[in-house]
Formats: structure tokens, sequence, C-alpha cells
């Protein structure tokens, strides 16, 4: 097995991160300086910066209804970070975002390649959210909100996308991009203020009846939806 893919199944970063650590001479197999491109096996010693990787974890996967109020960052010293909130056995860590101020389906894992996987832009993964603005809109308003929206103060274009009225105040959108407080951003520019924002699904993953503040493991059938088969996603039907 390839060192950087070793590292990576350990849980403590992703292969991108691995390399880094590698050039830099921070990682060393039986006591010597690796290499990028170098290969392990059972019984090899890999060290990062003096210490032992441990054997491969069990992978982790699972889905947070966050709260409004927690921070989706791994950094322990920032109240309200979203790992103490879990408070988890493994060493795990948000796929994307929600802002502080948005609630809903949020996904956690120890296997840092398959954060890189969800979150390619060129994959254009779906996610749905419902929001609820200010005051009632017109069919102007998500029609513009439908047809791509420039915002100045990212020199981005949003791609078009789907939405949706629900109530007088309250629209569904599906987007293929994540760009920073994007929808925040959209609905800002024909002049409505976001009062709430819910994300209910990634890509074939629903938030359900999950509750606030709750998490659950990902089931083998949502998995396979999911991962591509190279991250060796289960498959439901080998249970028969």
């Amino acid at each position: 097995m390839r060192l950087n893919k070793f590292i990576s199944e350990t849980g403590v970063c992703s292969r991108r991160e691995a390399d880094t650590w590698i050039e830099a001479g921070r990682v060393s197999v039986n006591g010597q300086r690796a290499e990028l491109g170098t290969r392990v096996g059972e019984g090899d010693a890999v060290e990062v910066d003096g210490k032992p990787i441990g054997a491969k974890r069990k992978p982790v996967y699972i889905a947070l209804n966050k709260p409004v109020g927690i921070t989706c960052t791994t950094e322990r010293h920032i109240a309200g970070n979203i790992v103490d909130f879990i408070g988890h056995r493994e060493r795990i860590f948000p796929i994307g975002r929600l802002d502080k101020e948005s609630e809903g389906l949020i996904l956690l894992t120890n296997q840092g390649d398959i954060v890189n996987e969800i979150l390619r832009v060129e994959n254009e993964h779906e996610k749905e959210y419902v929001v609820t603005v200010d005051r009632p809109f017109d069919d102007a308003f998500l029609a513009g909100m439908a047809g791509g929206v420039r915002l100045p103060e990212l020199e981005a274009t949003t791609k078009r996308c789907r939405v949706e009225r629900i109530a007088p105040k309250v629209f569904r959108i599906v987007l293929t991009q994540g760009l920073n407080r994007q929808i925040r951003r959209m609905c800002d520019a024909f002049g409505y203020d976001v009062r709430r924002l819910q994300r209910v699904r990634i890509i074939n993953l629903r938030l359900g009846e999950l509750k606030v503040g709750k998490w659950r493991d990902l089931s083998e059938a949502e998995l396979a939806g999911l991962l591509p088969k190279r991250f060796g996603a289960p498959d439901p039907a080998a249970r028969g």
C-alpha cells in the first residue's frame, strides 16, 4: 500500500495532506525518512513527527442535525465546535460546513479522502435547503435565484439551480456548488434577509426525522449511494 494511503486510512488526514507531510520530512518508515511513493506493508513502523501512526481505523460515517450556534470546525479551542458537541470516540471531522447561524444535515467521518471526493466541485453533488426569509417574495425572486445571481463580493455568479415556493416566506433550493454563505448572499442580492436556513439533503442522504442536536451512523444502503466504489462502500445486496 502506498504510504499516503496508509496514513489517510488511519484517519489523521487526507492523502494530499499526507504527501505534504512526507515532503516536509515529517514521516518515517522503520526509522528512515520516507519519500513520496514509498510503499508499506504489514509490520512496517510508520511515524509522523516521531510518533507512531496506529492501525487502520474502522470507518466512521455519521449524520448530524446541527443546531444553530454550533461551529463546523475541528479547532477545539473554539467554543461550540462540532467535534466537542458530538463527543465521538473517534477523531472525526465534518464534510463541508454549515454556517454557525444555519442548521440541518451535515456529515462527519474519520476518512480523509472521502471528504475530498464529496466536496470536489466538478462532481456537482446536490445539496437541498429549506429557507425562510423576512418577508413574502414573488415569482420574479424565485426566477432570479434559479437563474444565477451575481455576487460582487465573491467576484462570482452562482450556477443555475432549482428553486420552488413552499410558503409565502419559505422556499426550497437545490445547489450543486458551495460558495461562502451562498444562499444568504443570494437572498441579500434581492433585498431579503434569511431568518432560517436548514439543510435537508446531501446527495442521497436526507435529514428525515433526525431531531435537532442528534446524530446517527449512516446505513449501508446510504453509504452505497454516497461513496464511489473505489472507497469500498458496502454492498447491501451482499448480505442477502
